[in-house]
């Protein structure tokens, strides 16, 4: 009987630590990041345009600018906040991206959370790719989704990705795409 007390209670303090502690918070983002599919690739002739290119968004240092300056360029949307757990997942595969193509792709991951939480969220993880902060009632040239949802566009802008769940950005395809796209 005491053997399976106590099996009980490390049972019962393992389930709490998953739903009470960082512990279940990052052991959560690892369990969609293993159970995220890769995301589908749009053919060509079933492909949509985004809209236009005319975009106001404020950089990491709350400057304003415009999404004309991709313009001819692949681009990379993610819309992600830091209370979103499967945004969250997502951004380790978006840092590998980055760093593998942020000299041809202009990237940009938006949100429209205040500056001070993002910053520390982005310390705390050690990413290093842009944040771009969305204005709220600003019009947009495409759908903006909840989090976490992702775009990839190519340079003439044609939507070549178009994902709102958890994905797995990092895999053969969107590094073959990216390469595609940026020849």
């Amino acid at each position: 009987m005491k053997r399976k007390t106590v099996l009980t209670l490390a049972v019962i303090a393992i389930a709490l630590s998953f739903f009470v502690t960082p512990v279940g918070y990052w052991s959560k983002v690892w369990l969609m990041q293993i159970f995220a599919s890769a995301p589908e690739i749009i053919k060509e002739p079933n492909q949509d345009k985004i809209a236009g290119y005319d975009w106001s968004l404020k950089d990491a240092d709350w400057n304003y600018f415009n999404f004309e300056k991709s313009k001819g360029k692949p681009v990379f949307i993610h819309f992600w906040a830091s209370w979103h757990l499967p945004s969250v997942s997502e951004l380790a595969d978006i840092q590998k991206l980055y760093e593998g193509f942020n000299e041809d792709v202009d990237f940009y991951v938006v949100t429209n959370e205040e500056r001070e939480p993002v910053e520390e969220f982005m310390s705390e993880n050690k990413f290093t790719f842009p944040i771009t902060y969305r204005i709220v009632g600003e019009p947009a040239p495409l759908k903006i989704p909840e989090p976490s949802g992702t775009y990839i566009i190519d340079g003439q802008g044609r939507i070549a990705v178009k994902s709102v769940k958890n994905k797995d950005w990092y895999n053969d395809e969107i590094v073959s795409l990216l390469t595609k796209l940026t020849q």
